[in-house]
């Protein structure tokens, strides 16, 4: 049986809402994230060991990226993370410990059931997702690195 909601996710169509709680409780929301800004949604977990060898180039593609003016984009870049963990403690841990610097982070702490992977078809982890200032997906990639030519192409000469 095909998986409808791997559909729905396409490039050139508008990103579907993710709305879970951060850390500290507080819902955040892709579209009031995305509000003018380019978004990198990156799925990861805690307990990944890809997703945390990759971390330091994630924070250094934002510390990069994140200074940079975009077209269409008033309020520049950054970069939603999105937890896979089951456990609240751990995943705070490894944001604290990776320095995951960015002020979004969200989780259902549905671990592999988690709505917003089945949402976006996430069968592995990490993995990175480009919505440009309009909430447009521009496309899905196995790692920050990989959206950059996408990436390249939104920012203002």
């Amino acid at each position: 049986m095909l998986n409808t909601r791997i559909l729905k996710f396409k490039s050139g169509k508008k990103a579907p809402e993710l709305a879970y709680e951060n850390p500290k409780g507080k819902i955040l929301k892709l579209s009031e994230i995305n509000n003018k800004r380019v978004v990198l949604i990156d799925f990861w977990a805690s307990w990944c060991g890809p997703c945390r060898m990759a971390n330091p180039g994630l924070v250094n593609f934002y510390n990069k990226y994140s200074k940079l003016k975009y077209k269409n984009a008033k309020n520049g870049f950054t970069i939603l993370s999105v937890s896979l963990d089951k456990s609240k403690e751990p995943w705070i841990q490894a944001i604290e410990k990776d320095k995951l610097s960015w002020d979004y982070h969200i989780s259902d702490l549905g671990g592999w059931q988690s709505k917003a992977a089945a949402e976006y078809g996430v069968q592995f982890v990490p993995q990175c997702m480009l919505v440009d200032a309009n909430g447009i997906i521009i496309g899905k990639y196995m790692s920050a690195e990989e959206c950059i030519p996408d990436l390249e192409k939104l920012i203002m000469k």
